[in-house]
Formats: C-alpha cells, sequence, structure tokens
C-alpha cells in the first residue's frame, strides 16, 4: 500500500536531512544568512515522523496525509519549515486517492502538482532559485515523464535528478547566492530528502536507473558541489527586520478573515507566512516588533509554542562558524602518529550499531546501511582517518562488499584488507576475535572463521508486492521474517515473526546465545515485550540485548 510506503521511508529520509543540517545550514543566506535552515526542515520533519509513528498500524493513506499535515504544522521552524510543511501537506494529500497498492507515474505527477498548488498558495511572494522552483521543477519533470509513460521507478529517479540539477541552477536566479558562492539552503534540503526517500523506497545507494537522461544523480550533486564554495559573509548590512517570529495560533473567531491577517503581517515585516485552517494556524514573520505581533493575535485568539530568534546574532554565528572551517582548512597541521598495528574501519546504519563497534574496538565508522550505501570515496576516505599501518574494513551489508574491496584496491598509504561482513551481528563476532597487534593475514583468517559461527536473521516490512521463498504471496506492508538472506515468515505483527524466525533457527541448529538489535522504529516497551516473549518460547537461550537503532528494521539478531 502506498500508505506503508510513505510510513517506511519518511523516517529515514528525514533522518538523512537531520544528519547534513549542518550542511545546509552553512549554505543559509536568503532570506537572510541566519544559518537555520538545514535545523528548521530537520526540526519540522522529526514532528511529522513521530504523528506517523503514532498511528496504528492498519492507517490508511488519508490518515497518513492528515498526520503529515497536523505534524508538519505543529512542528514547522522557520520560514523554510513553514513552506516545507505546506509542501508536505501538498504532496501527501495529493496522494490520498491514488489507486492501487503502489503509485503510478501518473498519481506522482498528480502529488507534486497539488503541492505546487499548496506552497505557492501559502507564500505571498515568492522568489526563483529557491526551495519553491525546486518543487516547481521536479512537478513540470513529473508531468513531463507521465506524457512520456515512463514507470514510476524511472519517473523517481529522474525527478531525483532533476532536482539536483534545479538546485544548481538557483544562484543563476537569485543574486544573492552566487555572490556568497552557495546554492539555496531549503532547495538543497528539499532535494536531500526526496534523494533519501527514493533511496528507502528503491533499497539503492543514490545509483539512479538506466533511463534516458544526460546525467545521473551523482553527477547532478556534483553540479551543486561545484557551484558551492561558500564565502565569508562579512559584509552583509542586515536585514532591515531583526526578530524572526512564529508562533501557533489557535482562532476563537470562525469567522477569521486569513488574509487581513496576512495583510497586517506584511505592513509588520516580511516573509509572512499564515498557514493552516481555522482553528490552527502556524504564523511566521520577520519584523521589529515581535510584540505588536503578538498582541494583535492574541486579541483574536491563543497563541502557544512562541519563539523569537535574533536573526543578527544568528548571523553573525554563522559567519564566526564559516571563519572557523576556513582557518582549520587553511591552517598547517602536523601529521598525527601514525598508529601502529591494525587499524578497523566499519559501516553501521543506527547510533546504537557504531556505539556497539567503537566499544568493541572499531576505529572509524562509516555511516550506511541497507538505503544508503557509502561510496567507495567513503570508505577510502575512512582508511585514511584510520591512520594505521594496516587496516581491515568491515562493509557489514553484501551491497557495500564491492565498495569496500574497490576502496582497499586504491588504497596507496597502507596494507589492507576486507572482512566480507554481511550484517553488523557478524561484525561483532568478527570484533570479538580481531587482535590489533597481530598479523593482517591472521586477522582475517580468524575472523572469517568467526562470522560463519553465526546465523542472522531480521525483520522488516515489505513496502512492495513480491513472494516469499516458498512462493507464497506478499503484500506491502506485510511482516516479513528473513533467515539466511532468505524470507521465510510472513505476517503481520513484528514480534509474531520474530519469534517464529527464532523458533525455526533453533529448530534447524540449536544455538546458546542470541544477540538483538533494537531498530529506530521498536519502542523499548515493545522491545522489552519481544525480550519476554523470547525468553518464554526459548528458555535456554542466553539473550543479549541492544538498541541498534538501525531504520528499516525493527529487529536484527544473530544466534551462535
Amino acid at each position: 500500500m502506498i500508505a506503508n510506503v510513505v510510513r517506511n521511508c519518511f523516517p529515514v529520509a528525514a533522518q538523512v536531512v537531520a544528519d547534513k543540517a549542518d550542511e545546509i545550514n552553512k549554505l543559509n543566506v536568503f532570506p537572510v544568512p541566519d544559518g537555520d535552515t538545514g535545523t528548521n526542515m530537520s526540526l519540522t520533519l522529526g514532528t511529522v515522523v513521530k504523528e506517523v509513528q503514532a498511528l496504528p498500524a492498519n492507517a490508511t493513506m488519508e490518515d497518513i496525509a492528515q498526520a503529515i499535515t497536523h505534524g508538519s504544522l505543529m512542528g514547522a521552524r522557520g520560514n523554510s519549515g513553514v513552506i516545507t510543511s505546506q509542501i508536505l501537506r501538498g504532496v501527501a494529500e495529493g496522494l490520498v486517492n491514488a489507486d492501487g497498492a503502489q503509485a503510478t507515474t501518473a498519481d506522482i505527477a498528480f502529488a507534486l502538482r497539488n503541492g505546487v498548488k499548496v506552497a505557492f498558495k501559502a507564500v505571498r511572494k515568492p522568489v526563483e532559485g529557491t526551495i519553491l522552483t525546486v518543487l516547481r521543477d521536479i512537478s513540470t519533470k513529473a508531468d513531463q515523464l507521465e506524457r512520456e509513460k515512463v514507470t514510476p521507478r524511472e519517473a523517481l529517479d529522474a525527478i531525483v535528478v532533476e532536482a539536483y540539477e534545479s538546485v544548481a541552477r538557483t544562484p543563476d536566479l537569485l543574486p544573492v547566492l552566487k555572490e556568497n558562492g552557495v546554492v539555496d539552503s531549503g532547495a538543497f534540503g528539499l532535494a536531500t530528502f526526496i534523494e533519501a526517500f527514493v533511496n528507502a523506497y528503491e533499497g539503492k545507494a543514490g545509483e539512479v536507473s538506466d533511463f534516458k537522461t544526460t546525467v545521473d544523480s551523482g553527477d547532478a550533486k556534483a553540479q551543486v558541489a561545484n557551484v558551492v564554495d561558500i564565502e565569508i559573509n562579512d559584509d552583509w548590512e542586515g536585514s532591515e527586520f531583526r526578530y524572526c517570529t512564529e508562533f501557533l495560533f489557535h482562532c476563537e473567531d470562525p469567522n477569521f478573515d486569513e488574509d487581513a491577517n496576512l495583510k497586517y503581517l506584511s505592513t509588520m515585516g516580511d516573509c509572512e507566512l499564515l498557514v493552516g485552517s481555522n482553528p490552527d494556524y502556524k504564523i511566521h514573520v520577520h519584523t521589529n516588533r515581535p510584540d505588536r505581533v503578538l498582541r494583535h493575535m492574541l486579541h483574536r485568539g491563543q497563541i502557544f509554542n512562541v519563539y523569537v530568534h535574533n536573526m543578527d546574532l544568528e548571523a553573525q554565528e554563522r559567519t564566526e562558524s564559516i571563519r572557523q572551517d576556513k582557518d582549520d582548512e587553511a591552517a598547517p597541521t602536523a601529521p598525527a602518529a601514525r598508529k601502529e598495528g591494525i587499524g578497523f574501519v566499519a559501516v553501521a546504519a543506527g547510533e546504537g550499531q557504531a556505539e556497539i563497534l567503537k566499544s568493541l574496538g572499531v576505529d572509524v565508522i562509516v555511516s550506511g546501511g541497507q538505503t544508503m550505501n557509502p561510496s567507495t570515496a567513503d570508505i577510502l576516505d575512512a582508511i585514511e582517518r584510520c591512520n594505521a599501518e594496516k587496516v581491515i574494513v568491515l562493509p557489514n551489508n553484501g551491497n557495500i562488499r564491492m565498495a569496500a574491496e574497490a576502496a582497499v584496491g586504491a588504497c596507496e598509504d597502507c596494507d589492507c584488507a576486507v572482512v566480507p561482513t554481511k550484517t553488523v551481528l557478524q561484525a561483532f563476532s568478527a570484533m570479538f576475535v580481531a587482535d590489533a597487534e597481530g598479523s593482517l593475514d591472521d586477522n582475517v583468517a580468524e575472523m572469517n572463521e568467526a562470522i560463519g559461527q553465526i546465523r542472522d536473521g531480521e525483520v522488516t516490512t515489505a513496502v512492495r508486492d513480491s513472494s516469499a521463498a516458498d512462493g507464497s504471496p506478499i503484500h506491502s506492508g506485510d511482516v516479513m521474517g528473513i533467515m539466511g538472506g532468505s524470507i521465510e515468515v510472513v505476517g503481520n505483527d513484528v514480534e509474531k515473526v520474530t519469534v517464529e524466525v527464532i523458533n525455526r533457527m533453533q529448530d534447524d541448529e540449536e544455538g546458546d546465545t542470541l544477540t538483538i538489535l533494537a531498530g529506530s522504529d521498536l519502542s523499548d516497551d515493545d522491545f522489552q515485550h519481544l525480550i519476554a516473549a523470547i525468553e518464554e518460547a526459548q528458555p535456554d537461550l542466553e539473550i543479549d540485548s541492544h538498541r541498534g537503532e538501525q531504520p528499516l528494521y525493527p529487529v536484527i539478531f544473530s544466534i551462535e
């Protein structure tokens, strides 16, 4: 179901934006260089994630759309966050009436057209070269793709490319961006979210499918990188208005005049936004008199969650941050002493996984996983940051192994090797026998032997229709239990599917120890309830439980 696709992919994309918030912040020069666009977009998306995850398992796309609309309105922060909330609202509402288990290219095009309609209606004076431009460009592209009758997957890939190409064009449309050597921050944040969402849906690392286009998404992102050379904005004279003022407003007048109050806001400053519907609104304005704005609205209803930011001070902080970055880049640094013995690099898909790997002796963590595979360059950079005479790389995913081997082959500064772990749980076992003072060959041999001693299982939710190992049908939204890479159990409850997979693994070959990691979508209470159910089903099995915080997979585990 389309609802399940949105529900599963949205949190992954939101997390990617959160991870890149600082990068997005430093691009922020319009409408004022207050350096908060990435933070505001991330906070807005984060509120949506909480509302969507609170819905029951059988929530419809209409339920999802309502949660997105309400969550983004309640959580919207800053000019960029409020505009993002309206984009999300428009696109989500545009998917409500889509027929079928999966969205068609026509559904995608319609949803984006609705996103344009809603977002542009919310902004009184749209400016070219901003997030709205990228939204309009990808909508136009989607319309073209609908006419060409391409597949939904081809359409999504092409939209990702168009998003980054549009971002790269923003400095040609908005002079302040070119003057400061940046692309538009909100536009880049939107493109980042779209790419991450598509990656989560397709289960790939960011490469695009083979369709007709002059560049792929990697090339499109390279165009963005070529545009960006962030300047220190010392000569910025400041906005005419100092305070970014935003708050939630609950109207007590059924005849509340939105246009009249929006016009009032325009007399008090600029970047005025009044979004929502009676009785609940989000209000945003840059003004020198936040007190007057608040007093005016207090006469018409209740205000809450009030945020007033001094943009002059935020702009100074952004400038100092960029200056420090440039000073750090230019400053000569004495080379760090090279680590004797073996360094270890490992890929981790969640904060909990990363912390466990570090505690076991991994020197450098590379962020990545099933939907966001790191590149060869990312892994090579991690090898170099190890600054060791010898390095072992643990890819922890079959899709990452080739990139890891390519990085090892390209490394010229040290002796490297890959231990081909397919899961992070295999990496745990490998690190238990690792000897940083031993030889490279001996470590590789012993670590390979260790990963051969464990059996893996994982539980996730299907985002499209497929078939299990025995040929039985799998529908979008079903919970799947995977053993040794094969889908063996299908159900509708994470706990029941997990216990069934563990029971089958124990029937095949009895083990002594179960290591189990909770994903980001599994609450502490549900995790503890699951552990109790496993203990009841397998009383002789020793259980070692941790928070892994991996996306998409509420449970992963191994038995030794």
